[in-house]
C-alpha cells in the first residue's frame, strides 16, 4: 500500500506515521534530458542525410539501424535511467526517524532516528532559492553530518524536521 505520496506503508514502524515524502529537485533532470533533446536532434539530422544519400538496400537500412539503436540506447540512458533513479530515490521524514532510500538494482538507505538529531541546516546558492531547492544537513548524536542534495523547497523541509525533532525531544522520558 502506498502512503502520502507514494512511500510505501510496509516500510514503516505500525504506527509510524509519515510527516513528508519528497524526490529530489526535478533540476536533476535537466541535464540528461537535454542531452537527450540533441542526441534526438542529432538523430534527425543524420536520418535527413541518410534519406538525401545516395545509399541504397542493405546500406540504407544498415545506417538507419545503426542510428535507431544509437537514438534507443540514448533514450534509456539519458531519459529513461535518470527519471527512474529520480523516481526510486526518496527523502521521507516520519514522526520517528528521516529515511532516505536511493538506487535502482543495488538499493541503500539510511535512517536517522528523530531522538539522535543534533541540529538540522539548510544550504542554497542564488540559484537554488530561486528554484526553491537546496541541501538539508543533519547531524546525529555520534556520527558526521549527513548532507542531502537537491531536496526540495528546503527551507519549509528544515523548518518541518525542526519542529519533529522539537517534538521528539520534548516526548522524550527525562532520566
Amino acid at each position: 500500500m502506498l502512503i502520502g505520496m507514494g512511500y510505501r506503508a510496509h516500510n514503516l514502524a505500525p504506527g509510524e506515521t509519515v510527516v513528508l515524502h519528497r524526490h529530489p529537485h526535478w533540476k536533476l533532470l535537466i541535464g540528461p534530458f537535454l542531452l537527450f533533446a540533441v542526441v534526438s536532434l542529432l538523430a534527425g539530422v543524420l536520418i535527413g542525410i541518410v534519406s538525401g544519400s545516395t545509399l541504397t538496400g542493405a546500406g540504407r537500412s544498415a545506417a538507419f539501424i545503426a542510428i535507431a539503436v544509437f537514438w534507443a540506447l540514448a533514450f534509456f540512458w539519458c531519459f529513461v535511467r535518470p527519471l527512474v533513479s529520480w523516481a526510486t530515490t526518496h527523502f521521507v521524514v516520519t514522526d520517528r526517524r528521516v529515511i532516505y532510500r536511493n538506487g535502482v538494482v543495488t538499493r541503500s538507505g539510511i535512517d536517522i532516528p528523530l531522538s539522535r538529531i543534533n541540529t538540522v541546516e539548510f544550504r542554497h546558492g542564488l540559484l537554488d532559492r530561486m528554484l526553491r531547492t537546496g541541501n538539508l544537513v543533519i547531524e546525529s548524536a555520534s556520527d558526521d553530518p549527513l548532507t542531502f542534495h537537491n531536496i526540495p523547497d528546503v527551507e519549509r523541509v528544515h523548518a518541518l524536521l525542526y519542529e519533529e525533532v522539537l517534538d521528539e525531544h520534548d516526548e522524550a522520558p527525562t532520566s
